[in-house]
């Protein structure tokens, strides 16, 4: 269920990009599903690649460089998905960066919302433990 999620929320990300940015155009939703799902794979085949292979700049960066590597694979998703068009670098790099934000408010909001609602919580979350005395000094 969380990679459907997941997917979801990086879907509705590419349409935001979208929308803000002029040079990223996507065909219909079907494309942006697609586009999204496309992105995720390269996401998690290439990109920890990349990262390790563009440590040094990365780090004299600060990490910004990682918006290049997001942008790289934005252009690489819109010369395959037919109908997700990324028409220039920069407007990838600035699609990069949406994609990034967006997905990181879904994901937070997604992510307290389950919370607030006395779900499961993820692996990251940690849950409060409430423990009582009883009255032969031991916790309960």
């Amino acid at each position: 269920m969380g990679i459907i999620i997941r997917w979801v929320i990086l879907t509705v990300a590419v349409v935001v990009s979208s929308y803000v940015i002029e040079g990223i155009h996507v065909k219909d939703f079907a494309t942006a599903l697609f586009a999204a799902a496309f992105l995720g794979l390269l996401n998690a085949v290439f990109r920890p690649i990349l990262l390790i292979l563009t440590l040094p700049i990365n780090v004299l960066t600060f990490g910004l460089f990682t918006f290049v590597i997001n942008a790289l694979l934005l252009m690489m998703v819109s010369g395959v998905i037919p109908g997700f068009e990324v028409t220039g670098f920069w407007a990838a790099v600035l699609g990069a960066l949406v994609v990034s934000v967006v997905n990181w408010i879904l994901s937070a909001l997604i992510r307290n919302g389950v919370r607030s609602r006395g779900g499961h919580p993820g692996k990251r979350d940690r849950g409060v433990i409430d423990l009582r005395k009883d009255g032969n000094d031991r916790w309960e």
